[in-house]
């Protein structure tokens, strides 16, 4: 686990007052900041309980949050991995070629590249909204294809690839897939099958959220040490989606948000520089990486509700982001 100086800087104070403000808006009860700036900690809050219940846990370094589809990106590091170690050819190949149990009219012509950018156009399994790579439409079928290829071409799940390739060697012990409810865990009351890989219970603390950026902002390297592979990390945050989008549809890496340019359907806030990711999840968790400010800003919410009337979360988390970056320059 990385060891990193902590300088908590006042400059921040404005932010988590907009992280609690919406904390309470959206009706969550837990809220959680932390920011990575020039290898230092420069920010660190953590607010609330991690429910409603009487006796509730406050939140602490400890808790962990159910990040929902931040889950992607790790999803992401799977695929990339498998590419560089041959057992995924290219980003290119159709989905058919790996997976033999589908429908294969359905998945006709879709190819992993546009699993990865939620570009492929299917509602299910078996049917399309849109031919693929002519539009963008976030759901999770991709997702489980892609769940399943890394199943297939490693034998192993999901999580079991990353706890051994990854979360164990990083030392991420607040990290991983949950199906029990324990003190730590800032429960959403819901029901998990399995802790595979293959469902949104993925939980983390803040710090090693914050640490999930870290690593990619330095491409793989701790303390100048090459830990993990530098081409997984540049191929997961550099821009994959075809190339004929329209203008106002989000461009993404390996399900990474990516800043090209100002986009009205991305999640990324207008004044982020270019070459700024993004992974926001629906509980509110967030992990935003500004390489060129050296930056690394998570925030953590339990939002399990709809969105409240006049809440739009588009702008909130672009917010966020532009708020990040604001008070960055301020220090």
């Amino acid at each position: 686990m990385l060891n990193l100086k902590i300088s908590n800087n006042k400059a921040f104070i404005e932010l988590n007052e907009y992280v609690s403000q919406v904390k309470n808006k959206i009706s969550a009860t837990a809220a959680a900041t932390y920011i990575i700036h020039n290898d230092h900690i420069v920010n660190e809050w953590y607010s609330g309980v991690h429910d409603n219940s009487k006796h509730s846990r406050l939140v602490d370094e400890e808790s962990q949050f159910n990040v929902a589809s931040v889950r992607k990106t790790f999803l992401g590091f799977a695929i990339s991995l498998a590419l560089l170690e041959d057992k995924v050819r290219s980003i290119d190949d159709l989905v058919v070629d790996y997976l033999n149990e589908v429908d294969r009219d359905a998945l006709r012509h879709i190819t992993i590249r546009h699993l990865l950018t939620h570009t492929h156009g299917l509602s299910d399994l078996h049917n399309r909204l849109f031919l693929q790579g002519t539009d963008w439409k976030y759901n999770n079928t991709g997702v489980n294809l892609l769940t399943e290829i890394i199943r297939k071409v490693y034998k192993i799940p999901l999580s079991q690839l990353l706890e051994e390739r990854l979360f164990s060697p990083m030392g991420f012990s607040q990290t991983g897939w949950r199906k029990e409810n324990n003190e730590k865990l800032v429960w959403l009351n819901e029901q998990y099958k399995d802790d595979l890989g293959n469902q949104a219970n993925l939980f983390m603390s803040t710090k090693e959220l914050a640490f999930w950026g870290y690593l990619h902002l330095n491409k793989g390297a701790i303390n100048g040490k090459q830990i993990l592979p530098k081409e997984i990390f540049e191929q997961t945050t550099t821009i994959i989606s075809p190339p004929d989008l329209e203008q106002q549809l989000p461009r993404n890496g390996f399900f990474w948000f990516v800043q090209d340019e100002p986009r009205a359907n991305t999640e990324l806030g207008d004044k982020l520089p270019h070459g700024s990711f993004q992974s926001l999840g629906a509980t509110g968790c967030a992990c935003l990486v500004i390489p060129k400010c050296k930056t690394v800003a998570v925030r953590m919410y339990n939002q399990t509700g709809q969105n409240p009337l006049g809440y739009d979360y588009l702008e909130d988390i672009k917010t966020f982001g532009d708020l990040v970056c604001k008070y960055i320059e301020d220090l």
